[in-house]
């Protein structure tokens, strides 16, 4: 099936008699389609000979150097892979042989549209890579904090990228989406309807990299060695729970520390506290993927864990920092293609096109082709091959032959061994030669309603206000009213809350979907993040706003009380220098109150004495420490001589039953308190 966006008189969208309008190569060759790759059939795998998508994603490859087009600010962690369930019947990988073996891993987190130098906390998808080095070659599982993707073809990543970066003519914005140019993009593509979802809600703006999950996003093989096949896709499970921030707090964090996650994750493997994360895959069959209401190649649905259950494997435990970023962070290169014996690509043709873009862009960034010469992207297993020379080359093969087949015998180097090699699983394949989109990729607005009912309402107000402010700051209004009849195809509820947040009280008419939204899809718990909480508070953060005089024998014990639960306590206090307590002791600050706000902790504890809480009342900084606490439906400890300054920004001391007067009797039921990470009551109440 062709799909044809309609543009707002209804005409076919980027159509054209006009010769000097007709997009081309950049060799001059009209182009008649592109918004599809070449395949073999509607389903087929990309085609190497489509020159089309080769030369237009080889051009956007080489745009810029030597920073990464896209996921340019990252963040890498080394650790180990422990697999606790050998899958033999399953995969032929030998990482998935011998459970409690342990495999060095290196993996990469990022955001996507903004540069080396942007902030952490943009509304953003989150890179989540990890490289194994298994004992038959790396396998580079390169993902996102999010399971689904803004488009169906490979073909189309350019245009994706393009409208989300700055744009051309003025050079910003950047590291945001909330613009004309991305939106209008979005709007003419249905297929990015359901990502949207995804990216509006608060998956988009994590409280930690530690707090997230990860997903392969792509349908994988696994074959094990009798040559049978299974499909699969890949998750992260974070054992640490999953938590974001609110999007006032987001833009707040990156005024007061733009490396928020950076420093969130050195300051865990520094000080022990190693996040891990389960690894689970979805395993199923031809059966299931012939009878399943969705194409399990199509990169912008999910397979709800409820109808094929997520089975844990093994956990990656990230527990050493890198010795020197630029060599480590910087220069470690990930590619789709690199898979090893047991796993297998499909014809997803965004999985297809990646696998073309990845090596391509890791060749023109590191110099040339030998960028796997660089200790990080090394194998950690013997290596041996024909491949001689070039830029940085820093190895070549040894003797005469630097060729095969070749007769020198045991000097004549490796030879390929059918046993132990990588074979593709021998999938039929026909079909005419075609640039379409499968029949079976049509439906874009179903998923992205499962996804709408099965948050909480709390959630759902985020994904509406996410909308509304992105929204708000696109200057057409067609981009606004095109996304809406968008949206009303996916939730009434959704669409009428948005378009209150706009202003907009004519509703358009809604878009006519490719195929008729299924509205029945039972919603899917494993979809929310409040539903996916932590259970304690271990690895979060306490802000502890002291001031002299402050009662000792407190702040030992809420000290104590919150690192037995394995949570961070950060000093903060009026100057740098610290405080004096009641009994004379000197307590060292960790933040100066203007420089650590309450956005940077998960809860806070106020502990005053009374001469300084009648002064503090009237501070600003501590006045936005109190209210953004508040505001953020934060979880605030307080003694009387706090009450002043709680009056003063409207935080009533017994306003809810989230500000809890300190006992140093009773720290323990405090620390209870706040292992629910907020108390969103309040901010039901704050909302009306």
């Amino acid at each position: 099936m062709k799909e044809l966006e309609l543009g707002d008189g209804g005409e076919p969208r980027q159509q054209t008699t006009s010769r000097d309008r007709t997009m081309t190569t950049a060799q001059g060759g009209p182009i008649a389609d592109d918004q599809n790759s070449l395949k073999a059939g509607a389903r087929g795998p990309v085609l190497l000979e489509d020159h089309v998508m080769r030369e237009k994603i080889f051009h956007f490859d080489h745009e810029r150097i030597p920073e990464r087009v896209v996921h340019a600010r990252g963040y890498g962690v080394h650790g180990h892979f422990e697999l606790t369930k050998a899958i033999p019947e399953l995969s032929c990988a030998d990482i998935f042989q011998r459970e409690g073996e342990k495999t060095p891993t290196f993996t990469r987190f990022s955001t996507v549209a903004g540069n080396k130098g942007s902030f952490d906390l943009a509304r953003d998808v989150r890179g989540f890579a990890t490289k194994f080095y298994t004992q038959e070659g790396n396998w580079d599982l390169v993902g996102n904090n999010i399971p689904v993707f803004f488009i169906q073809d490979a073909i189309k990543f350019p245009d994706l990228v393009h409208s989300v970066k700055e744009a051309p003519d003025r050079g910003f914005p950047q590291a945001q989406s909330a613009h004309d140019n991305f939106w209008d993009f979005i709007s003419l593509s249905p297929e990015a309807v359901h990502m949207t979802m995804w990216q509006m809600s608060d998956r988009a703006i994590p409280r930690s990299f530690r707090f997230m999950e990860g997903f392969g996003v792509h349908t994988f093989r696994l074959v094990n060695a009798d040559g049978q096949s299974h499909y699969v896709k890949f998750h992260w499970k974070p054992r640490q729970g999953l938590q974001s921030v609110v999007w006032n707090e987001a833009v707040k964090i990156n005024g007061a520390d733009p490396d928020f996650h950076r420093r969130d994750m050195w300051d865990a493997i520094d000080a022990g506290d190693f996040p891990q994360w389960d690894l689970g895959i979805q395993v199923f069959d031809d059966d299931f993927a012939d009878s399943f209401e969705f194409d399990i190649l199509d990169a912008t649905k999910i397979i709800p864990e409820e109808q094929v259950p997520v089975q844990i494997i093994g956990t990656l435990t990230l527990d050493a920092n890198v010795d020197n970023f630029f060599a480590e962070t910087e220069q470690v290169a990930f590619c789709t293609q690199n898979i090893v014996r047991g796993i297998d690509h499909t014809n997803d043709p965004l999985l297809q096109g990646r696998n073309f873009s990845y090596l391509d862009t890791q060749t023109k960034r590191l110099g040339g082709p030998n960028f796997t010469h660089i200790p990080i992207n090394a194998p950690k297993c013997p290596i041996h091959h024909f491949q001689q020379d070039g830029h940085m080359a820093m190895m070549n093969p040894k003797g005469r032959a630097n060729y095969e087949p070749n007769s020198w015998g045991e000097d004549g180097g490796p030879r390929e061994n059918p046993q132990l090699g990588f074979t593709s699983y021998p999938e039929q394949v026909e079909g005419r030669k075609q640039r379409t989109r499968s029949e079976t990729f049509a439906d874009h607005y179903s998923q992205a309603r499962q996804f709408w009912i099965s948050q909480t309402p709390v959630e759902q107000r985020h994904i509406a206000a996410g909308y509304t402010f992105e929204l708000s700051k696109c200057q057409h209004e067609k981009i606004r009213l095109r996304m809406l009849s968008h949206l009303m195809n996916v939730h009434d509820d959704l669409a009428h809350a948005v378009a209150k947040g706009l202003g907009v009280t004519d509703m358009p008419k809604p878009a006519k979907p490719a195929r008729e939204p299924i509205t029945d899809l039972p919603p899917s718990d494993a979809l929310s993040i409040l539903k996916n909480g932590p259970d304690s508070f271990a690895g979060r953060k306490l802000g502890l706003y002291l001031s002299d005089g402050a009662d000792a024998a407190l702040v030992s014990a809420i000290e104590k009380a919150f690192k037995a639960e394995g949570a961070m306590v950060a000093i903060v206090a009026p100057h740098i220098q610290g405080v004096t307590l009641s009994d004379g002791t000197r307590k060292p600050a960790d933040e100066k109150i203007d420089g650590g706000p309450s956005v940077l902790f998960d809860a806070v504890a106020i502990v005053l004495s009374e001469d300084e809480g009648r002064k503090l009342a009237g501070d600003k900084p501590s006045q936005d420490f109190a209210s953004d606490a508040f505001a953020h439906a934060k979880f605030i400890g307080w003694t009387d001589a706090a009450a002043p300054l709680l009056k003063a920004v409207g935080a009533l001391p017994d306003a809810d039953d989230g500000m809890l007067k300190l006992d140093a009797d009773d720290i323990d039921s405090f620390v209870r308190t706040c292992r629910g990470l907020r108390f969103w009551e309040r901010e039901d109440r704050l909302a009306g």
